[in-house]
């Protein structure tokens, strides 16, 4: 498995694991009302890994 191909399907499980925290981050606003601070910043970790993995992605070269 090459490199660009490796950050793909990293890129791919990160926005996953970003909308899932999304999801539990509007959940527990309508539950709780005001979440714990954990759940509220949980979609910051996957964000700050999407973001350079997403531009190393759009600077490569695409295959013609």
């Amino acid at each position: 498995m090459n490199f660009n191909r490796t950050v793909r399907v990293w890129h791919r499980w990160l926005g996953l694991a970003f909308t899932l925290a999304v999801l539990a981050n509007f959940v527990a606003m309508a539950v709780v009302g005001e979440p714990p601070a954990w759940i509220t910043y949980s979609p910051l970790a996957p964000l700050a890994l999407i973001i350079p993995s997403g531009m190393y992605m759009f600077f490569q070269r695409s295959p013609v």
